[in-house]
């Protein structure tokens, strides 16, 4: 929109209920702190700034405010006297002069921009205060949205409403947008004449309409506008947030045998045509090419898993895994900050790190990569083509040349040569009869343990 907008964040709550030493907007949904998921809301509807009302751990919530493309100003809220008197925290940057304002909250994670939209554009309508209202068929506790003639008279709180006026299923979420030539004069004109002695928000109702001005509100989605109050609230929220998520995966064009077992994070990305069998997490910093099959029981962080790639079960790639076309990395291997080839085959119970495995190459089972000597990492490099044997140990820094092929049960400190076999393993010897005189000895051993008992 062309209008300039200003959009206040009321994130200065006490945590009181969250029972947590953290302000309870940096607590996670889907990986990211809800104050990030409501500013990346608010940005898309183009704000160009905003401001952040906060409390405790301000320095914090100020951090995960931070947005790309649009300027963030935190606003100390040293006294909590109402939610009027908190978005008048951000007097000044109000005071700038905006066409529009909106006031959101940062405890409602699951907002998006369309609720915003839908406000700014009655704003540019004539209206002078729009409310955000959500239909529900349990409206106990909720203000009611009085409507008459297309505009909203006022905001009923249930405790001062009728018997009909209960009945009404249009709430108010809390959410608003504000005229910005007139913001102030509205703001500074709510007083604190209630039981409560605070400055409540949604007195902008009779103000803007005892100043002649126009009152409505729009409608959003009941999910949308759910706030989070305490944990058993935040699991709540994280439930509608995969939900939502995974849905939107799946038209995509992404399968899910079993949706409900599949964890995402806030910016998983997943291709078309891939495959999440039951029981995958995706931790945040994932993107999965078109054509993976993910399988059961795996976890993924911080990968790239190109296109037709395989993983699982029970695999887990940790930051910095890239995995290339048509590679594969089985089950309970372990993959971090490590490049798989095109091609390439991790199959069973291997670790890589700090590596890179080149096209084709195969990596057999119970292979470890060294990388680590106590007090730095150390990178081995794998060529193309070549296979290492099972239950083999490569002590980085060390390279495996192209075609190279390492024995079974080596342990390898010096680099092999391209096309060349490497042995790192005490010879082979057989010593006829001794296993007999063994198992006697230990059978002697435990009889003899056992009488003096």
């Amino acid at each position: 929109m062309s209008r300039s907008c200003l959009a206040v964040i009321l994130a200065a709550g006490d945590s009181t209920r969250m029972k947590s030493s953290m302000s309870k907007v940096l607590h996670p949904i889907a990986g990211r702190p809800m104050i990030s998921h409501v500013m990346a809301a608010v940005a898309s509807t183009g704000v160009s700034d905003a401001a952040l009302v906060v409390g405790r751990d301000a320095e914090g919530v100020a951090k995960a405010g931070a947005v790309d493309g649009i300027s963030v100003q935190s606003f100390l809220q040293t006294e909590r006297r109402g939610t009027g008197h908190a978005v008048l925290a951000a007097k000044d940057a109000i005071a700038r002069g905006y066409d529009d304002i909106l006031v959101a909250y940062g405890d409602v994670p699951l907002v998006t921009s369309q609720p915003f939209a839908a406000a700014r554009k009655k704003l540019a309508e004539g209206a002078d205060v729009v409310v955000i209202g959500f239909h529900t068929d349990k409206p106990a506790g909720y203000g009611r949205l009085l409507v008459e003639g297309g505009e909203l008279i006022a905001i009923r709180e249930e405790k001062d409403a009728s018997d009909e006026e209960r009945k009404i299923t249009w709430c108010n979420s809390g959410l608003m947008a504000i005229d910005g030539r007139k913001a102030l004069e509205f703001l500074e004109k709510i007083s604190n004449n209630n039981a409560k002695g605070e400055y409540y928000l949604t007195d902008l109702v009779e103000i803007a309409r005892a100043a002649g001005g126009r009152v409505v509100a729009v409608d959003a989605p009941e999910t949308e506008v759910a706030g989070c109050n305490n944990r058993a609230e935040l699991a709540v929220l994280e439930k509608l947030w995969q939900e939502r998520r995974r849905h939107e995966l799946m038209v995509s064009g992404v399968s899910m045998i079993a949706p409900e077992t599949v964890f995402l994070s806030y910016d998983t990305q997943i291709g078309q045509d891939s495959l999440i069998e039951p029981n995958v997490v995706f931790g945040p910093g994932v993107t999965i090419e078109s054509g993976v099959v993910i399988h059961a029981f795996s976890h993924i962080e911080g990968a790239h898993v190109h296109a037709g790639a395989t993983v699982g079960p029970f695999a887990r790639l940790r930051p910095g895994a890239d995995l290339a076309p048509g590679s594969k990395v089985g089950n309970f291997c372990e993959v971090k900050n490590a490049t798989i080839g095109e091609g390439a085959k991790v199959n069973h119970l291997t670790y890589i790190g700090d590596a890179s495995v080149g096209a084709h190459s195969n990596i057999g089972a119970g292979t470890i990569t060294c990388n680590y000597d106590g007090v730095n990492k150390h990178e081995t490099r794998i060529g193309a083509n070549a296979f290492v044997g099972s239950n083999s140990s490569l002590v980085a820094p060390v390279s495996i040349g192209d075609g190279a092929y390492v024995a079974s049960g080596s342990v390898i400190t010096e680099d092999v040569p391209a096309e060349a076999l490497a042995f790192g393993r005490a010879r082979q010897e057989v010593k006829p009869e001794r296993a007999k005189v063994i198992r006697e000895r230990a059978l002697a051993f435990k009889a003899a343990k056992k009488q003096a008992k």
